[in-house]
């Protein structure tokens, strides 16, 4: 099921969008040491992230208020990481300087990246669901699928949003397997916030 995600795109500004297509099940990775300093720093050994991807903390001893909120993890619960290296990562925006001191125990969990290779991506624009279509883009020109790093990143040139005459779409982010199979990945609303200068 399409996860529901509307953007805001300002005229005349390029447009960069990156997702992170992740997928059941979990992975957990071992946590042997959290810091108390901001950003937070975690070791797991051999973790295996990427920069960009989310992961929770849980059942750390000691260092608790650093745990999910929800077992299993909502959404909210999900953060961000940096990559120190492959058995370090960073939480920047959780500064566990005043947390409990770390004693032992916990995970790293995270959703498993989808294998990308050899999948397309295509994303339509149209004035309302069923209407016109405003803007199609495709991979590789407008979307950049890196199976790497797990990321699909959308791009939208200046000149091609400074042209917009509309202010209000909808839209849907398509997935497409090497043997046609299509995933909806994404949908939602896009608003034009026009400029200010024009």
């Amino acid at each position: 099921m399409a996860k529901k995600l509307n953007l805001t795109i300002l005229q005349g500004d390029t447009f960069t969008r990156v997702i992170r297509w992740e997928t059941p099940p979990f992975i957990y990775i071992p946590i042997t040491g959290i810091t108390q300093a901001a950003p937070a720093a975690v070791t797991a050994i051999a973790h295996g992230l990427k920069t960009g991807w989310r992961a929770a903390v849980v059942s750390v001893h000691g260092m608790k208020q650093i745990n999910a909120d929800n077992d299993p993890p909502r959404d909210a619960d999900f953060r961000q990481v940096s990559v120190v290296d492959v058995d370090h990562v960073t939480f920047n925006k959780i500064n566990s300087a005043d947390f409990s001191l770390y004693t032992t125990g916990g995970y790293l969990q995270f959703y498993t990246p989808v294998d990308m290779t050899s999948y397309t991506a295509r994303m339509t624009i149209k004035d309302r669901v069923g209407g016109v279509i405003l803007q199609a883009l495709v991979s590789p020109t407008d979307i950049v699928i890196d199976n790497t790093n797990h990321t699909i990143t959308i791009t939208l040139s200046a000149t091609v949003t400074a042209g917009w005459t509309w202010t209000t779409a909808t839209y849907d982010l398509e997935m497409v397997s090497p043997t046609g199979v299509v995933t909806k990945l994404y949908k939602g609303s896009i608003t034009v916030s026009k400029e200010i200068t024009t």
